[in-house]
């Protein structure tokens, strides 16, 4: 089955102008101005670095002592921060002035900037002030967010731009006719604020990092230009390579140019109508991408004036009963688990390439050949790098535990982020599954919730997997027979679950008794397990939060689930130490989930050397099979 370009370009932000989260909502399709933009890597004018920033926890900015929003009133007074308004005469009263305000780093969490935002969830307001670039007067203008976490509400020179819901997607606006030529003032009022009826919800085991935490940039194109592409390996028998091109502002007829000069590939094609053009063509020499070998290739598309330019790897992932299938080959997933986390220098979200490759590198010496970026769409470099260095990748949205799966304005906020996940990252050949939950509880109500978003994945993206983290439960009749049944695992792909078995579920000799029962002719992936450990501290094997109980845990639940029919790789929990407000044991956790098989500084523990030597002997296993 072949996807139009209308089913796979679908909504990069969630642009709303609402008063809260539980009047949230969103079309199934949306008008182009709305849909996904390649940015990534387009030439664009920075706007990193030092911004101004108001902490406003009544949001005094925002609302007026009637608590009426400023930006829904005709004339909104001077005191409304967005207007960034400044004394005409000594005796204006005007309660704020981002000139004489704080800083922080862009992109970065504030948690981690300033001690007295450390525990902070509620509203400050970023301004930064700018000249427009150079631009011909035919050009547009867009301003992209990488990640705002977790409502922005995005203002320039004083007129509201839009409102984006959601911390950890993309998002854009086109600002053509809107800049001057020096000192724009661009205006975010940031909200990290939990909701009941948010994605994730009020309860995760995560720190709800608040700030304009990835990128923030400002980039030129011509009036028309390529708003986005698509491309993939269509057959594995056959190398063939399909894919569409999309146009902006193109009144069909325009020519565009595909190339992939390394396999002498040459196409012109002709854009219709809606600016699409599809495509297809054989690469019967083309070396596919795998974690051994991560062949990217150039992709070169121009239209006019304008030119796309990206790295792609070819390859083909597919089950066979209860087997999974990299470009035909079985596969096994040597996992582990990553939280957007990088606390070696006291840092919280990453905020660079660097901080990225530094964590998918501890991967890589663990000799993993696949990350689990949990539990949310974790930034741009993080998946680029997974391309470039050989690791496969699942990528999930924050539908975490007790989302609210009644509210219609829920499903669309968690539709939105599947959606821009999907079409930020539907180019990377090493991101193979699509995750669509955390440890949910089963429900009527969650299933047909779970089952509209797995509908919605499959029509936005026909060439990836589906999958989910579950539960077990064990029967009635026999407590050493752990079973895995989720009426989720009949729509999914892969049947994944967590368990922790030796750490909130008995002692970890219990793993030596326990057998399962998983009926589903499905490959079975255990995506979490593990036990915390205080790094450096030392004991008995029986004696919790030592390194010692941390590596038994994982030497008897290693030996447990190797024998589990269809096992076909882990990802424990988890790569690091993470930030967790739920983790309060003093002089132990610290506000630390422990759980890492590296300390939050980077230091490896005891359970690093018995995973490193399974997935030794696994890849060792794999390559003789071959």
């Amino acid at each position: 089955m072949k996807l139009s370009v209308t089913r796979w370009l679908q909504v990069s932000s969630l642009l709303v102008l609402s008063l809260g989260i539980s009047q949230l909502s969103l079309a199934a399709e949306l008008p182009l101005q709305a849909q996904s933009i390649q940015a990534y890597g387009r030439d664009a004018t920075s706007l990193n670095g030092e911004w101004k920033i108001i902490v406003d926890p009544y949001e005094n900015g925002y609302y007026n002592y009637r608590y009426e929003p400023f930006d829904q009133q005709e004339n909104p007074s001077v005191n409304a921060f967005f207007t960034d308004s400044k004394q005409k005469t000594p005796s204006d009263l005007i309660e704020y002035d981002f000139d004489k305000a704080d800083t922080l780093q862009v992109p970065g969490d504030w948690n981690t900037q300033k001690e007295k935002l450390y525990y902070y969830e509620g509203s400050v307001w970023y301004r930064k002030k700018f000249d427009a670039p150079a631009a011909k007067k035919t050009d547009r203008q867009f301003i992209y967010f990488g990640a705002v976490n977790y409502r922005a509400d995005v203002y320039l020179n004083g007129k509201k731009l839009g409102v984006h819901i959601g911390g950890f997607t993309p998002f854009h606006y086109e600002v053509t006719g809107k800049l001057k030529p020096k000192d724009n003032s661009l205006i975010i009022k940031v909200d990290n604020k939990r909701h009941a009826d948010a994605v994730p919800t009020l309860n995760t085991d995560w720190w709800n990092y608040g700030g304009i935490t990835r990128e923030v940039k400002l980039f030129n194109v011509p009036r028309t230009f390529i708003r986005d592409y698509k491309i993939a390996l269509d057959s594995l028998e056959q190398k063939t390579v399909t894919g569409s091109v999309l146009l902006d502002g193109a009144k069909g007829g325009e020519k565009v140019q595909l190339r992939l000069p390394e396999l002498n590939i040459k196409q012109t094609l002709t854009a219709d109508k809606n600016g699409s053009a599809s495509f297809s063509f054989a690469v019967p020499d083309a070396q596919l991408w795998s974690p051994e070998t991560p062949k990217l290739y150039s992709v070169q598309i121009s239209s006019g004036s304008d030119k796309l330019t990206d790295n792609i790897g070819l390859r083909t992932i597919t089950t066979q009963g209860k087997q999974l299938l990299l470009n035909g080959k079985p596969l096994f997933l040597r996992g582990i688990s990553v939280h957007e986390e990088y606390s070696a220098d006291g840092g919280g979200r990453v905020s660079n390439a660097k901080e990225a490759q530094t964590l998918l590198g501890w991967a890589k010496e663990l000799n993993a050949n696949f990350v689990r970026l949990a539990h949310y769409p974790h930034n741009e470099d993080m998946v680029r790098l997974a391309d470039q260095m050989g690791l496969l990748v699942w990528s999930e949205i924050p539908v975490y535990w007790t989302i609210n799966w009644k509210n219609e304005a829920t499903y669309q906020n968690a539709e939105a982020q599947l959606a821009a996940m999907i079409e930020r990252d539907k180019n990377r050949a090493a991101v193979i599954i699509w995750s669509l939950a955390n440890e949910t509880p089963v429900s009527d109500v969650r299933n047909q919730f779970l089952a509209r978003l797995a509908k919605k994945a499959r029509a936005l993206d026909n060439t990836r997997l589906l999958s989910a983290a579950m539960e077990k439960h064990y029967r009635s009749d026999n407590p050493n027979i752990a079973v895995v049944e989720d009426p989720l695992a009949d729509l999914v792909d892969m049947v994944s679950f967590n368990q922790y078995i030796g750490w909130y579920d008995g002692l970890p000799e219990k793993a030596d008794r326990v057998t399962w029962e998983i009926s589903y002719n499905k490959p079975v992936f255990v995506s979490e397990f593990g036990g915390s450990a205080k790094q450096g501290l030392h004991g008995d094997v029986n004696q919790i939060f030592t390194e010692e109980f941390q590596e038994n845990l994982y030497r008897k639940t290693l030996g447990m689930i190797d024998k589990i029919d269809g096992f076909v790789g882990t990802s424990p929990w988890i790569l690091a130490d993470f930030r967790s407000p739920r983790r309060l044991l003093d002089g132990i956790q610290d506000d630390y989930n422990r759980k890492g098989i590296y300390s939050n500084e980077g230091v490896k523990k005891k359970s690093f050397f018995v995973l490193q030597e399974f997935y030794k002997r696994k890849a060792e296993q794999s390559k003789n099979a071959e």
